[in-house]
């Protein structure tokens, strides 16, 4: 590809990136000393009536919508041959693209990063534009003497959303684009942006695309993945209603908590997401620090915050994390937080199916002796018939002091099954523990040392 030496009256210093429709191009406006990016349709599809209006559209659309988080035109032009041309603000700090390349962001930047690109969005929204085509590529950084900003650029498949309900083509990116939008036939709003944004934060945090087999950053917060969960969502009657309310939810979480470095990686599957490796504090007046993850361990959250526990990765396949009623083992109802984590939980339950796997709830109503079942507070542990009774044993693990009853020969002849009641101190809230192990040594004490849990979340349950 051949550099011209002027578009226009602006002189052409080298390409900066070439797409299937069009090149741009450095340039210097030397009137104003001033560097520009020139975006120069291809000559295979100058010719085309639909294309070169496309292109002249997305001039009207970025001139339209002015915000400093987007991509200005200061200029359009056509050359001596007839293709069109669009001169344009310069961003000298590259793409997001270029930044995933060397993986995940840290989670703070990567947070700050998807705020803006929701913010610029919602201009876009608030001007009556549906982007549609939101990828790492089309998100710039200008290093400015004022400091660095991210600017959205490439309305070429941006279209009104007054006209949303009429898309018949079949349009976006691969992997950031809504399911909605790989279906002709129109029925798009704003919600498809908020997608395709919670994708790029997806890929910030983790290291691609959602959909894909994902490096996951295994420091990313519980809460995070909550909020990025929402975004993503394949309903959009369920996902954020807009991406102003997504941005807000992202800035909560910025406000809400320190800041942390960029994350330790290993390999786990998609199922589970809310995982983490640092070492944490039982939140517990008096409580003693709690070990990390042993090696070959993940460690899970549950989606208040309040439960963390680590298990063997195999059993880190799925994970439920919305809570559980402490009225299924005879504590009054009401639900508290819950996490329940296993390879399939579906066949879980099964005393039969070689599943392993780990209960964790926690009650306020859980303050009695644990294992004296049928008194007010106390539970009504499962008495596994059938299975081989040992001796119960006390056990303290931080502040929190109760008992172990397990169970032997279930089943099959290896698995087992742990009942663990732990109470905090002064009885101000309480824990239970199910282990159920099918095969190896019993690991209920490697589980317990891992435990985690958040007082002050429960109290404010």
């Amino acid at each position: 590809m051949s550099i011209p030496p002027q578009i226009g009256r602006y002189r052409v210093a080298h390409s900066v990136g070439t797409g299937a429709f069009a090149t741009v191009w450095l340039a210097y406006d030397d009137e104003l000393r001033s560097p520009v990016a020139v975006k120069v349709l291809a000559d295979n599809w100058s010719q085309r009536a639909d294309i070169r209006a496309r292109f002249r559209q997305e001039a009207r659309f970025m001139r339209q919508v002015d915000s400093d988080h987007l991509v200005r035109v200061l200029d359009v032009g056509e050359l001596p041959d007839g293709r069109p041309y669009l001169v344009m603000t310069y961003a000298g700090g590259g793409t997001l693209a270029d930044r995933l390349a060397d993986g995940p962001l840290p989670v703070d930047e990567a947070l700050r990063i998807a705020v803006d690109i929701a913010r610029a969005v919602a201009v876009l929204h608030d001007n009556g534009v549906l982007h549609r085509d939101l990828k790492p590529s089309n998100v710039l950084f200008d290093s400015a003497r004022r400091g660095s900003r991210v600017l959205v650029a490439d309305l070429g498949l941006a279209k009104t959303l007054a006209h949303a309900s009429g898309f018949t083509l079949v349009a976006g990116t691969p992997g950031y684009m809504a399911p909605e939008q790989r279906v002709g036939g129109g029925g798009l709003d704003a919600r498809a942006d908020v997608y395709g944004i919670g994708a790029l934060t997806h890929h910030m945090l983790t290291g691609s695309p959602p959909g894909q087999t994902a490096t996951v950053a295994r420091r990313t917060p519980a809460a995070v993945e909550r909020v990025v969960r929402r975004a993503l969502h394949r309903d959009p009657g369920r996902r954020w209603p807009s991406a102003t309310a997504y941005a807000s939810a992202l800035e909560g979480l910025l406000a809400g908590r320190p800041a942390v470095a960029r994350p330790t990686l290993r390999r786990v599957r998609r199922f589970v997401t809310a995982v983490g490796t640092a070492a944490v504090t039982l939140v517990v007046a008096g409580s003693s620090p709690v070990a990390a993850a042993p090696l070959g361990w993940t460690r899970v959250d549950d989606a208040t915050g309040a439960l963390s526990v680590a298990v063997p990765d195999g059993w880190a396949r799925q994970l439920r994390d919305g809570g559980w009623n402490p009225g299924v083992i005879g504590l009054p109802g009401g639900r508290g937080p819950g996490l329940l984590v296993g390879p399939d939980l579906v066949l879980w339950p099964d005393v039969d199916s070689r599943t392993s796997g780990v209960f964790v709830g926690t009650s306020r109503s859980l303050a009695g002796t644990a294992g004296t079942a049928g008194t007010a507070g106390t539970p009504t542990l499962p008495d596994h018939s059938g299975c081989t009774r040992e001796p119960d044993r006390t056990v303290t693990v931080g502040a929190l002091r109760g008992s172990v009853g397990r169970w032997t020969r279930c089943g099959g002849a290896t698995t087992s099954f742990s009942e663990v009641t732990l109470v905090a101190p002064e009885g101000s809230f309480g824990v239970y523990v199910q282990v159920k192990q099918t095969d190896g040594p019993d690991r209920t004490d490697q589980i317990l040392d891992t435990l985690r849990v958040d007082g002050a979340v429960i109290a404010q349950g």
